[in-house]
């Protein structure tokens, strides 16, 4: 490396760390480390002269130092900078030029006209052809951001990004073309991808919305959901409680028929016949009641395709249509979901008729265990009298 490079580059690297403020999260010392790896990479691969190769190396050092002054015309700031720094330096003025003229080339719109201008704005935008340029490029938003040079959403900017590939850059040098171009066009891929599914994410986000809109209000789901809920656990409890009747009547029986039942044909044992008798009266009634509150009733089954469009049948409660063929019964349900007035009004009916099942378990329930307390009380008393006045060591 000639001593004016380094010197350059010191400078570069000296200017960066003492006056460019840290809101450049793009344009800064990794940027133009990154440009002169690049243009030495192209210098490599293109035939350039010597005193070009020391041109073009200083103008990638320098292209960026205007942003130390401000964002506009940094690129005219960059050639003030350079010019001073190199005129005190005794680099000769011809040189100057051309490192000047490479700096202006690289402006966002500027048509390079010589084989240096060329490198140069291949090297600034080398970054489009990297791995990580979604990294990079998202570096240059916050950074536009934070200097109030505008704000974009992430929509914006990758439409921003792909105008950007497709019409506003290319490259101009033959090692270019053949090498950054076919990663550029993965990066280009890339973006595009993302942009199909971001339009999936946002259609997808419009379906849901529609269907918010279309479906029953949510608050309403919730109100049956619930309730319905709560009705199928009322009745599960009122079926559990008719089941521990039945279990206990049961072994009431079968002790009585085990224990007592053989002792009555004994004359010494008559006095229990009475108790007994009571006894197992009242645990039959509980058994018998218990069952009636658990039997269910079902209905006839069908229905008619006038009852369906004068929404007359409850389609929600299978004893309206176990009977019914499967075509029949599927026309009928695409008939419901197709009205909202009917949905509501065939779930309203399911909430209605289960909770008179309910009033009727339950009031039979009610009966059975008041039945079942009484028979204990009056059997116990019923078993204490007989034994009182009525037992084995009584005269008569």
């Amino acid at each position: 490396m000639s001593d004016i490079i380094e010197k350059t580059k010191l400078f570069t690297i000296n200017l960066f760390s003492k006056q460019l403020d840290s809101k450049y999260l793009y344009h800064n010392l990794n940027h133009t480390e990154q440009v002169v790896k690049s243009t030495q990479e192209l210098i490599s691969a293109e035939e350039i002269l010597s005193d070009d190769v020391e041109v073009l190396l200083i103008a990638a050092w320098m292209h960026d130092t205007g942003y130390t002054i401000g964002r506009e015309n940094h690129e005219e700031e960059s050639c003030t900078i350079a010019a001073a720094f190199l005129t005190k330096e005794a680099y000769p003025e011809a040189k100057i030029k051309k490192v000047e003229a490479c700096i202006l080339a690289t402006k966002r719109h500027h048509e390079p006209k010589t084989k240096l201008e060329e490198i140069i704005r291949d090297a600034d935008c080398s970054h489009f052809a990297k791995k990580n340029y979604q990294e990079i490029a998202n570096d240059l938003r916050e950074e536009l951001a934070l200097h109030n040079a505008g704000t974009y959403s992430d929509k914006e900017w990758r439409k921003m990004n792909i105008e950007m590939f497709r019409n506003e850059h290319r490259f101009y040098t033959n090692y270019a073309k053949e090498k950054w171009q076919p990663l550029k066009d993965k990066n280009l891929k890339k973006l595009i991808k993302n942009k199909k599914i971001e339009k999936e994410i946002a259609q997808k986000e419009a379906l849901k919305a529609k269907y918010k809109t279309e479906s029953p209000d949510r608050g309403i789901q919730t109100l049956f959901r619930v309730t319905l809920k709560n009705h199928l656990t009322l009745s599960d409890i009122a079926d559990t409680k008719a089941n521990i009747l039945l279990s206990v009547n049961a072994i009431i029986i079968s002790l009585v028929i085990s224990n007592l039942i053989t002792k009555l044909d004994n004359a010494s044992n008559a006095y229990l016949i009475y108790p007994t008798a009571i006894f197992v009266l009242f645990s039959v009634i509980s058994m018998v009641l218990a069952v009636l509150a658990t039997r269910p009733n079902v209905t006839s089954g069908e229905f008619t395709k006038d009852d369906v469009r004068n929404k007359k049948v409850n389609l929600l409660f299978f004893g309206n249509f176990h009977k019914m063929k499967l075509d029949e019964y599927q026309w009928a349900i695409s008939e419901l979901i197709n009205d909202k007035e009917y949905i509501y009004t065939s779930l309203t009916k399911d909430l209605y008729f289960l909770g008179l099942v309910l009033n009727r378990k339950y009031k039979i329930l009610r009966w059975t265990y008041s039945i079942f307390i009484v028979g204990i009380v009056i059997s116990v008393i019923a078993f204490a009298v007989a034994f009182r006045y009525f037992g084995p060591e009584k005269t008569f």
